[in-house]
């Protein structure tokens, strides 16, 4: 009988792989917490909780549970012109945790049309009002998705190459750090002076696929102010950010001035169905109402607010505040930090940081982002039972909230190990 492995390369186009030269791809036929189990029976830990959406661990019965219920009561119907409890108690639910000001909630299906959403939401506002601002700001090395306006504001040259003839308008700014908030305000102004300015969008604090690359909550504070006083609208992508990863709810709770869009997308299911969020203040819901039809927002995608995601993302919000999954971030930001001082001094660590249940280390070797010695690094893990993905030279660890001591402890000394070994 065929592996996985062999019947899956005679028909599967796989994402962010050249089928050239890449290794095939391990079948996977169980899940659990923080395990994966492939056809021969070996085991992963999954250190990245499957690119940060099974954070409540992999077939959690709350939410296995949830999901089943609903699927008895009601399957799917369409979103026009009708709703149903899920969507309801859902919007209900996200309103008493997001941001206050953040006040009506738009379904989606996944990370790169919420930002698709929010951007088509912020120009069309402008134009609304009767202004033409063309203009997005965005950070350097930033990364919002893979859709043709989340990728125009994404910085990320690696995926988006062979399209940049045919993206929106973006100018970029560094991210804010400590001693270069002045500089970075200061290009700030320059780009409002210079063009006109439908937005700005950020991933709030942690830059996730330029390699968990930190920047300064106070000077993105300050960015944020200047945009909203020239009218620019704030747009928060907290897809990898939310939902309790960087030690509270969202990143933009260290944040004094709100954004007045927001992301959702990965963790709000606990990896357990495709489904994403586009939130909005007050004022950018009142700027598509009117007498005029066309000046509503005309965008929808076939299975907006699912029944069965929006089940299961009711319950993963509510596990988000459970005092098992409180305690086990609280155990994971401490170990951590304990694995970071000892290990900040090697000799092959170039600099170690963490937040909440992020963990990044940038080695001090020279990695392409997709290169061999890069899959060397990815390969040692996975021979040694741990899923980890390097972004280049940086290895980071965003578990499951639910990972057991030794399951961490384990994914410790597989990156010490590697230390030793490139």
């Amino acid at each position: 009988m065929k592996s996985l492995s062999e019947r899956d390369k005679q028909n599967i186009w796989h994402p962010l792989t050249q089928h050239q030269t890449a290794m095939a791809p391990i079948g996977i036929v169980k899940a659990k917490g923080a395990l994966l189990w492939n056809e021969e029976g070996n085991t992963f830990i999954d250190g990245i909780a499957s690119w940060y959406t099974c954070m409540y661990g992999h077939a959690n019965e709350t939410i296995t549970a949830a999901v089943s219920a609903q699927m008895q009561r009601l399957d799917f119907v369409l979103f026009s012109g009708f709703t149903h409890e899920p969507a309801v108690k859902l919007s209900e639910i996200l309103l008493e945790i997001l941001p206050s000001n953040q006040a009506k909630i738009f379904f989606n299906d996944n990370g790169s049309t919420a930002v698709e959403a929010a951007l088509k939401m912020a120009f069309q506002y402008h134009h609304n009002k009767g202004e033409k601002r063309g203009t997005i700001i965005a950070f350097e090395d930033g990364f919002h998705g893979d859709t043709f306006g989340a990728m125009s504001a994404s910085g990320l040259s690696s995926y988006n190459g062979p399209f940049e003839d045919f993206l929106l308008k973006v100018e970029r700014i560094p991210p804010p750090q400590k001693d270069t908030t002045t500089a970075v305000l200061e290009q700030l102004d320059h780009i409002i002076e210079t063009n006109d300015c439908a937005a700005f969008i950020f991933e709030p604090l942690v830059q996730g696929a330029a390699g968990m690359k930190f920047h300064d909550a106070k000077g993105l504070d300050k960015l944020i102010e200047k945009c909203q006083k020239a009218g620019i609208i704030c747009i928060a992508d907290e897809i990898m950010t939310g939902f309790g990863k960087t030690g509270k709810n969202f990143a933009s709770d260290y944040l004094h001035h709100k954004p007045d869009l927001m992301c959702l997308s990965k963790a709000l299911t606990g990896g357990m169905f495709p489904l994403s969020i586009t939130s909005c203040s007050q004022t950018i819901f009142d700027g598509f109402l009117s007498e005029e039809v066309q000046k509503g927002f005309f965008h929808a995608h076939t299975f907006s607010a699912h029944p069965l995601g929006c089940a299961a993302a009711l319950a993963s919000v509510q596990l988000l505040s459970s005092r098992a999954i409180v305690a086990q971030k609280s155990y994971i930001e401490k170990a951590h930090k304990d694995f970071a001082k000892t290990i900040k001094n090697h000799p092959k660590v170039k600099e170690v940081r963490c937040l909440g249940v992020i963990l990044a280390v940038d080695l001090q070797i020279k990695m392409e982002r997709y290169g061999n010695l890069r899959d060397q690094l990815y390969q040692f893990f996975m021979e040694r039972g741990v899923l980890l993905r390097p972004l280049g030279n940086t290895v980071y660890v965003l578990p499951p909230f639910v990972i057991a001591n030794q399951e961490l402890e384990k994914i410790y000394e597989s990156i010490q190990s590697a230390l030793e070994h490139f």
